[in-house]
């Protein structure tokens, strides 16, 4: 291998590349490098060369030199191709010959500077693998960018140091930049986001993806294409660092909306799905809180611990205030979802449970009439909506709607008073008259056809929803059964559908712990592992995308392990007093059905277990 060494193509400062503030240079995953502060926007040939690129844009200029074979990447400034040009001059054209110390190009730093942009100007040698020791010159010093006898080069003096030391960047900053590199860069982001366990990115070209390296970078569990958008499974905790990494620097990353993207490609029922998500998953964590503590009160009376009236009492409002004002949460969120003012919808779900109404629960068991309501001659009976979902959600929206329309046409001086006015008074009438009767008929309907279908004999219907529940995990739509969850809580104060899906999590994540026990690479099965605990925490998506999908079988089988534990919650009518949480954390939801719970959980991860340490051979 040579040695290969050249001048400082610009006159400035040296700084590290790891100092650069785009994670696609600072990363080193480009190649090793040097940046440089300019002092002067003048670019010169580092040595004879022939120009291999340049850009339309004039802000990046590839060269390969004549005697040495380096191919060196002159980068000026950063995300400075959204100029156009604009402040840029060529001496030089694609495919010309040159000889060192030519004028190749000149840039207005006093002009990019104004527009905002930072003028460092990377220096990157992409085929670095072809040197053993790497140098850059510049009027005082030299600087080691690479020396394979020395990898880790300790830090000169003078703030000059090497920035090829790839081992020495951060987690975050590796894997940030290397995802980077793969994507196209940031100018191929058009948003993006992350949740618990993903980045979610919505890219300007998916065809300039390269999944195999993605899969390849250590640290990322596995990629995949869902709900419009490309994720890229990180775990928690490191997808928030490696989210802060891609943004940092951009604001038009930081305030990107993928939502509002990624909302246009999606299927009707993938728009359903993100919908009803984005209104029922703000609910759910005071809904998991109490579900908790229900949980935590029975195991104590189970244990034969008395409380006194005034204790009992008080636990009873911590578990019982969020399901008696429900709709006043699912009215918030929808106008907040919508655009409406989300205080309106908090004081239009109050109505809906407000007192002088008669109470629905009441009704329902025959200790409290319905009230008659004689409107044009015609007798409507009113109640309460106490525990309803679905009279709420269609309200919230409906008044969302009509709040907007109004400021259309009130003028601005009484929008103040008219419109929350008239939303209310209209939407109350509505709501208590229209909406609410007709949404509730439906409500029942609906759910006492899922509670049937639930409840078939033999567990069939566990079977059938613990069987397939994963499968709806993976088309990104599964959002759309947190309204049903809501609804069996707040009637019947148990989830049976989260004691089915319970065995339906663990399946996956002991499919995939067999798979990485069968791997024979070291390195893989470390990766295998700790995409399998999140599985045994209640998220699945690192098990199955990083795992599972990829070779199909375990997938197959952890979804038999979830339709026989399925079966088993149902035959055994396992409930939990919550939702939101499963396997090892949903145990608190159980403490009244402990054994049957861990029988569930053990029935799907020793089927999908044992079907995948079967059926799947490492080799194919």
């Amino acid at each position: 291998m040579k040695n290969l060494s050249f001048m400082l193509p610009i006159k400035g400062s040296i700084i590290n590349l790891s100092d650069v503030e785009d994670p696609g240079f600072s990363s080193g995953s480009m190649g090793p490098g040097i940046a440089i502060k300019p002092l002067e926007g003048k670019v010169y040939a580092p040595f004879d060369a022939t120009i291999s690129v340049l850009f339309a844009t004039k802000h990046a200029i590839g060269l390969t030199g004549k005697n040495n074979d380096a191919e060196l990447l002159i980068h000026i400034g950063i995300d400075t191709v959204n100029t156009k040009g604009e402040g840029f001059k060529t001496y030089v054209k694609q495919g010309d010959n040159i000889k060192k110390g030519d004028l190749l190009l000149e840039f207005d730093i006093d002009l990019l500077k104004k527009n905002g942009y930072d003028v460092t100007t990377p220096v990157i040698i992409t085929n670095a693998d072809k040197f053993s020791h790497i140098s850059v010159k510049d009027e005082e010093n030299s600087v080691i960018i690479k020396d394979d006898i020395n990898t880790i080069i300790p830090s000169p003096p003078n703030n000059i140091v090497s920035s090829a030391k790839h081992a020495e960047l951060s987690a975050d900053e590796r894997v940030a930049g290397e995802i980077l590199a793969n994507i196209g860069g940031k100018e191929n982001i058009r948003s993006v986001e992350h949740c618990a366990t993903r980045l979610r990115l919505i890219l300007k070209d998916k065809t300039k993806i390269n999944e195999k390296a993605i899969e390849n970078i250590d640290g990322i569990k596995g990629q995949f294409f869902a709900a419009a958008q490309y994720q890229i499974i990180l775990g928690t905790g490191f997808v928030n660092k490696v989210y802060a990494v891609i943004i940092r620097g951009s604001d038009s990353l930081s305030q990107s909306n993928n939502k509002d993207t990624a909302y246009a490609d999606m299927t009707l029922l993938q728009k359903a799905s993100r919908i009803l998500g984005d209104i029922f998953v703000p609910i759910i964590p005071v809904l998991v809180a109490t579900g908790l503590f229900m949980g935590l009160r029975g195991t104590l009376i189970s244990l034969g611990v008395k409380f006194s009236p005034h204790f009992m009492l008080m636990s009873q409002i911590l578990t019982d205030t969020a399901f008696a004002f429900l709709p006043a949460l699912v009215t918030w969120s929808a106008m907040k979802k919508f655009g409406g003012t989300p205080v309106i919808g908090i004081v239009l779900g109050l109505m809906l449970v407000a007192p002088q109404l008669p109470n629905s629960y009441l009704v329902a068991n025959g200790s409290s009439q319905p009230l008659m309501l004689n409107i044009f001659g015609a007798s409507i009976p009113v109640i309460g909506y106490q525990g309803s979902v679905l009279p709420a959600l269609i309200l919230g929206i409906f008044a969302s709607k009509l709040q907007l329309g109004l400021k259309k046409i009130i003028p601005d001086v009484l929008d103040l008073i008219l419109t929350p006015f008239l939303t209310l008074f209209i939407s109350m009438i509505l709501g208590i008259l229209i909406i609410g009767p007709v949404m509730h008929h439906i409500e029942l309907f609906i759910f006492n056809a899922v509670r049937m279908f639930l409840e078939l004999p033999y567990g069939i219907g566990g079977f059938v929803v613990g069987g397939l529940q994963q499968v709806i995990v993976v088309s990104g739509v599964h959002q759309i059964f947190n309204a049903l969850e809501i609804e069996l809580l707040s009637s019947t104060g148990k989830d049976m559908f989260n004691a089915i899906i319970t065995g339906a999590v663990i399946a996956q994540g002991g499919a995939a712990l067999a798979v990485a026990i069968r791997t024979k690479n070291p390195k893989k099965r470390s990766l295998y592992i700790s995409s399998v605990i999140p599985a045994f925490l209640g998220i699945t998506e690192p098990a199955i995308f990083g795992i599972n999908l990829r070779f199909i079988k375990p997938f197959i089988c952890g979804l038999a392990g979830g339709a026989l534990s399925g079966m088993a919650a149902s035959w055994m009518h396992l409930a939990g007093t919550g939702m939101g949480i499963t396997v090892i954390p949903g145990t608190l939801l159980y403490m009244h059905q402990l054994p049957q719970y861990l029988l569930v959980n053990a029935i799907g991860l020793i089927v999908g277990f044992g079907l995948t340490i079967i059926f799947f051979k490492p080799e194919e």
